[in-house]
C-alpha cells in the first residue's frame, strides 16, 4: 500500500512510519517544513505539507491508499512543552484539521483516513468520560505532569472526533491509552472501542511502538471504518 503519514517526525508518526516501512509499504512522510533535509530512502518520500490548506492536502492524497494523521501543534518529540503551549493557545486546531482532511477526501473517496486523537473522551464508566467533568480532567492532567490548562486541548481532540462522526468518508479515529510512552514493540495488546482499557493493576498504558503496530494492523485489516478504537495493555 501507499501510506501517507502527517506528523511523521513526531513521537507517534515516526513509529507509524517505521512500522509501515518494516511491513514493506511505500510511505509518504509529511512534515510542516524541512522535508528537503530527509533524502529519499527505504521507500520513504518526505514532503512539506500545510494541513490547513485544503488544496495542498487534496493534491497530496491523490495517490494514497491510506492517510494517517498524527497532527499536533508543534512537535512533542523535540519540544513537548512548546507543543503543549501551542495546543492550549489554539484548541480548535484539531477540529479544523479534521475538517480540511475530510474536505480533501471529497476528491479521493477511496482513500482511508486514520486520525490519531486523545484518550479523555473514552468512557471510564457507562456514559461517563474523563473530559465530562472539568475537575476530574484537571486532576488527571496533574497526575500526568501536564498543565491543567491543557484541558482545552483535550476537548479540542473531542471536537475533532465529533467532526469525523458526522462525515460519510472512510475515517477511523484511534485513541491511545491514558499513558502513552516510549517503550517496546511487543505486539501484545488489547484493542477496544469507546471504553478506556486498563490492565490488571488498574493502569491504562501503551507504548508508542505497540500503538503503531495497532494502527498498521488496522490499515492492513480494516475493522473500524467510521468508528473509533483504542489500544492498551
Amino acid at each position: 500500500m501507499r501510506i501517507g503519514v502527517i506528523g511523521a517526525s513526531g513521537n507517534i508518526g515516526s513509529r507509524v512510519l517505521a512500522e509501515a516501512c518494516g511491513r514493506g509499504h511505500d510511505v509518504v512522510a509529511f512534515t510542516r517544513q524541512g522535508a528537503a533535509n530527509h533524502p529519499m530512502q527505504d521507500g520513504v518520500e518526505w514532503r512539506d505539507l500545510d494541513i490547513f490548506d485544503v488544496e495542498s492536502v487534496t493534491r497530496a492524497i491523490q495517490r494514497l491508499d491510506v492517510l494517517v494523521s498524527s497532527y499536533h501543534p508543534g512537535n512533542a518529540a523535540s519540544d513537548p512543552m512548546d507543543a503543549i503551549r501551542r495546543s492550549i493557545a489554539d484548541p480548535t486546531a484539531y477540529a479544523r484539521a479534521a475538517k480540511v482532511l475530510l474536505d480533501a477526501l471529497k476528491s479521493r473517496p477511496a482513500t482511508r483516513l486514520i486520525v490519531v486523537g486523545g484518550a479523555a473522551s473514552l468512557e471510564i464508566a457507562p456514559g461517563l468520560t474523563t473530559d465530562d467533568d472539568d475537575q476530574r480532567l484537571r486532576e488527571v492532567l496533574r497526575g500526568l505532569g501536564v498543565p491543567e490548562d491543557y484541558a482545552v486541548a483535550v476537548r479540542g481532540h473531542r471536537a475533532a472526533l465529533d467532526t469525523l462522526r458526522v462525515s460519510n468518508r472512510r475515517w477511523t479515529y484511534v485513541s491511545p491509552s491514558a499513558d502513552i510512552h516510549a517503550g517496546e514493540r511487543t505486539s501484545r495488546f488489547r484493542v477496544g472501542g469507546d471504553q478506556l482499557l486498563v490492565d490488571g493493576d488498574g493502569q491504562s498504558r501503551i507504548s508508542y511502538e505497540d500503538f503503531a503496530v495497532a494502527i498498521l494492523d488496522e490499515i492492513e485489516g480494516p475493522r473500524h471504518i467510521q468508528r473509533r478504537f483504542t489500544v492498551g495493555y
